[in-house]
């Protein structure tokens, strides 16, 4: 499921002759005239039997065409807050091709709030993403309530939504001024997501948005509309079509193998939502995050493609999640929310990025060129290049991270090796010890433990997982350096090498690839050719970035990396009850929390937060 790039095109502030918002683009208003929120509660919540729907579920989840300025959301929202009898989690998706900034979200959208819905449309504007293609996950309510956002073209996205679907706001401009809305190739993929007994409500009644809804298989009919309009449209899934009633979320502990950043992004996912989970390594001898143990800082940097291919688009999803996931973290464990810049190593590196950035027209708050003289003030000394400049880099310290998110709560760590699983009678999953003892047994098992995850399938599964089978180790390392003063980079400069702010005195410098080795080790070797790479880009020689480390210091480790440089991250649809998330190659970091919440979040029935093309691409093969 390729698909071409199309840039986001932002919606532009407007307003009508009686100061209804206004699209100029498609001529239409956001809103009925007597008012967004009375619409969306006779129309939308009314329409779709809500609130009495959604009580006593354990989720419930609510799928909009047009997301506009959010007042739907915060109407739904604010509906869920008050009622007492409301389902313990609520779920919106939500498509916008054209989506407001967040400066003009707030201009548009603060003032004409009702004042109940004040605080929770700040909240909103708080949270606002950056204005980028693809699907954003925002969280409310400690994670009670959350909104998928897709921005990009619904004929695009609702392809790619992965999502179980109890009812649905048909909220876009009219069919006359924006046909793509409203089309029976929409309307067959809301079927596609419907849950069993799933509605949809619209204040259009035009006829032929009424015949493909029953083309597509809703029950449609006519009720009362809000004030002096007659009519509006409901719609219910024909018997026998839709999803069938999730089955509830056990809390039963989920048994994940791996204890380095990979699997405590899975259990730190987990415990967010009250999922337990079991966490085995042998490397928990030393501590919770032994498997990173001397390893001071490393970055977390988005990527960019011209085509913005799969790799570009992972990249930038892992960052945000992780951004999202870890700054509300304690300090100790906290990133450094420092920003990023990737130098042009020569000048024909410098006209590519400069097209990439043309190509992409992504907003300047996540990515812009700068010059020399403006990477040099950003970097605190001279550079001799200019780069691209990522605002949303993140120095990450990770033994404090790992620890950290391993001592979630409800997080069992357990020093030993797994040695092998077996599964019962009763479909649950044994991991074997070195004697042969059960350590743990569970219903689900995340193998989170890099190249050694092939070993632990009962059975040989290569014919059918070659990709997972042919999966292999790269060692490398990084330096610790102590630069002459004026050296010591404020954010994470990033070329041919990288060179990191310093923690706990030190700059760190990296890094090496080593096929084929036998050990990870912190070489002479490696040192050299790190000090090589960093001498280009910071306009000192090599002997001088060695005088720096005169004691060689610094830390090596493996990375797991299959064909292709994509992670493996999901079920393995041939041995039910196990799933993968490994082979992170050079960007374990990146990958960690948005594995962790896409394999929660499917082991919950929630929306998943990335587009199915790109799960496709990344999940167990």
């Amino acid at each position: 499921m390729t698909l071409q790039f199309e840039p986001l095109v932002p919606a532009t502030v407007a307003f009508d002759q009686n100061g209804t918002p206004f699209s100029e683009r498609y001529g239409d208003i956001y809103h009925a005239r007597q008012g967004a929120v009375e619409q969306a509660n006779h129309v939308f919540l009314g329409g779709n039997g809500l609130p009495d729907r959604w009580r006593g579920k354990a989720g419930f989840t609510v799928c909009e065409t047009g997301f506009g300025l959010g007042q739907n959301f915060l109407a739904l929202w604010q509906a869920w807050r008050l009622d007492e009898q409301r389902s313990s989690r609520l779920h919106m998706v939500s498509f916008e091709a054209h989506p407001f900034s967040r400066v003009d979200l707030a201009r548009v959208l603060l003032p004409r709030v009702p004042h109940a819905l004040g605080g929770l449309a700040q909240q909103l504007v708080d949270q606002w993403p950056a204005l980028l293609p693809g699907m954003h996950r925002l969280e409310f309510e400690g994670g009670a309530v959350t909104l998928t956002l897709a921005f990009g073209p619904v004929a695009r996205f609702a392809k790619l939504v992965q999502a179980r679907v109890d009812a649905y706001f048909l909220d876009g401009f009219a069919p006359s001024k924006n046909p793509e809305m409203w089309t029976p190739a929409l309307f067959g993929q809301m079927v596609r997501m419907a849950a069993s007994g799933a509605t949809a409500a619209t204040w259009c009644t035009a006829r032929e948005v009424r015949g493909a809804l029953s083309e597509a298989g809703f029950l449609v009919s006519r009720v009362p509309g809000l004030g002096s309009t007659r009519d509006m449209t409901v719609a219910l899934l024909r018997p026998g079509l839709g999803r069938g009633e999730a089955r509830a979320g056990t809390r039963d502990p989920v048994l994940v193998v791996g204890g380095g950043i990979a699997g405590a992004g899975v259990a730190h996912s987990l415990a967010l939502r009250g999922q337990p989970s079991i966490v085995i390594d042998p490397v928990f001898a030393g501590g919770l995050g032994a498997s990173h143990k001397g390893h001071r800082a490393a970055a977390l940097t988005p990527l960019l493609s011209r085509d913005d291919d799969f790799r570009a688009r992972l990249t930038r999803a892992g960052s945000q999640r992780a951004l999202r996931r870890w700054q509300p973290l304690p300090q100790a464990a906290r990133p450094l929310h420092c920003g990023a810049i990737e130098l042009a190593h020569d000048e024909e590196r410098e006209r590519e990025l400069k097209r990439t950035l043309g190509v992409l027209s992504f907003p300047v708050d996540w990515v812009s060129w700068l010059d020399a003289g403006q990477v040099s003030r950003k970097v605190g000394f001279g550079v001799a290049q200019g780069g691209v400049f990522f605002p949303d880099g993140q120095l990450i310290r990770p033994e404090p991270l790992v620890e950290t998110l391993l001592g979630s709560p409800g997080v069992r760590c357990l020093a030993a090796k797994v040695r092998g699983l077996e599964q019962t009678d009763t479909g649950m999953w044994s991991a074997r010890g070195a004697d042969g003892q059960e350590l743990a047994r569970a219903r689900i098992v995340v193998l989170a433990n890099a190249v050694q995850a092939p070993d632990l399938l009962p059975g040989d599964w290569s014919a059918s997982l070659p990709r997972l089978y042919g999966i292999h180790a790269l060692a490398g390392q990084v330096n610790d350096f102590a630069p002459e003063p004026g050296y010591a980079p404020r954010l994470i400069l990033d070329g041919k090498g990288y060179w990191l702010p310093c923690v706990e005195g030190m700059c760190i410098g990296g890094s090496t690839y080593v096929p084929g080795a036998n050990q990870s080790r912190v070489t002479g070797r490696g040192t050299a050719d790190i000090a090589g790479k960093l001498a280009g880009m910071l306009g000192r020689t090599e002997q001088q970035i060695l005088d720096w480390a005169p004691n060689g210091g610094g830390w090596a480790g493996w990375r797991a990396v299959v064909r292709g440089r994509l992670p493996m991250i999901g079920a393995l649809e041939q041995l039910p009850g196990l799933w993968l998330a490994c082979a992170g190659g050079s960007r374990g970091l990146t990958w960690s929390a948005l594995a962790g919440d896409i394999i929660a979040a499917r082991l919950h029935h929630e929306p998943v937060m990335l587009e199915r093309d790109l799960l496709q691409a990344i999940a167990p093969r």
